[in-house]
């Protein structure tokens, strides 16, 4: 294989390594929080909008984690910075 093959797999490679690294961290912090929210419904369930509503707002955040992820991954992998010094 050319350097230019090893590059492009290596990077690919390194890619899905990065996007399911940088997923797996945000999904295991929605499942604490999911489950956090639960264990608190079902000490307090007069409370369930403010809990609710705060849950919502958390899992969004925790999500934008993930989605800045995946522009960052699709970003090196298809835009490669490194690539031009290689052509060169």
């Amino acid at each position: 294989m050319t350097d230019m093959a090893n590059f492009i797999t290596d990077s690919t490679v390194i890619a899905v390594l990065g996007i399911s690294i940088g997923v797996m961290f945000p999904a295991l912090a929605m499942g604490w929080a999911i489950s956090r929210a639960l264990d608190a419904l079902s000490r307090q369930p007069e409370a369930e909008t403010s809990i609710m509503r705060t849950l919502f707002i958390g899992l969004a955040m925790i999500e934008s984690l993930a989605i800045y992820v995946l522009v960052i991954v699709l970003i090196v992998l298809f835009r490669n910075p490194l690539l031009e010094y290689l052509v060169s």
